[in-house]
């Protein structure tokens, strides 16, 4: 899998937080929290880790199935939760990965930071009392990086996942140029982000697209980019973006 540099960083500002980058083997997050936490964020990378690739070595086919996979009372508490997202969504369980792995680092760091924000690779994680704003990046669509997503503190802890035919390695089976899901559980946003973006094959696909996230169990709201068409659903709430 090639890795594509994580250029939409560079718009990234959450003032008042300590951002920071955690990179290790193909886990590259980039976290915001009250102070520099990098130490523990890795530590718990390695941990969630270790305990995956166990579990999928010994267990191929829950990496490399497109399908919801069945795991035993043994498996960890990662891939149970992949598992369950997979289910759920009607997908493979990889499919839930970077959003689960996203909340599990997280809720690992909110003992030590009352604000969290963890992104990895465009899924996101967000633990704390202040609103944010999420920004939209979508490809070569005219709308990416032109609306926002707003996030009020009232919905949080809250992931916000988002899956996309056009940019990054996500497999869709779809032409979306961004599915951005939003949910309690960061597994099931991204799962659910990948099965709604497998139905949007262009703009006038944005309406079945929206009923499929409101068909998902869990999913509080939905955001469909396709070419210069943008459609919205449950708590969504969408700005534009403020040029300074």
């Amino acid at each position: 899998m090639s890795y594509e540099p994580r250029t939409y960083r560079a718009r990234i500002d959450v003032p008042g937080l300590v951002t920071f980058e955690v990179v290790y083997a193909e886990t590259d997050l980039q976290i915001s929290a009250t102070r520099d936490l990098s130490v523990r964020s890795e530590t718990l990378v390695r941990g969630l880790r270790a305990e995956l690739e166990a579990y999928v070595s010994a267990n191929p086919r829950f990496a490399e199935s497109h399908v919801p996979v069945e795991v035993g009372a043994g498996a960890p508490a990662l891939a149970r939760e992949m598992a369950d997202a997979a289910r759920i969504a009607g997908v493979g369980p990889m499919a839930s990965v970077a959003g689960a792995f996203a909340e599990a680092v997280a809720r690992g760091l909110a003992g030590e930071s009352a604000e969290v924000i963890v992104e990895n690779g465009g899924d996101l994680f967000i633990i704390g009392s202040h609103d944010r704003t999420v920004l939209l990046w979508a490809g070569d669509s005219p709308l990416s990086g032109e609306v926002a997503l707003i996030v009020s503190a009232a919905m949080q802890p809250v992931a916000v996942c988002t899956s996309s035919a056009k940019v990054g390695p996500s497999l869709s089976y779809g032409s979306a140029h961004a599915v951005t899901i939003m949910a309690e559980n960061g597994a099931l946003a991204d799962a659910a982000a990948s099965a709604v973006g497998n139905v949007v094959h262009g703009p006038d696909d944005i309406p079945i697209g929206l009923e499929r996230a409101k068909s998902i169990p869990g999913v509080l709201g939905a955001v469909i980019i396709a070419d210069d068409r943008i459609g919205a659903t449950g708590l969504a709430r969408l700005a534009p973006v403020q040029r300074g």
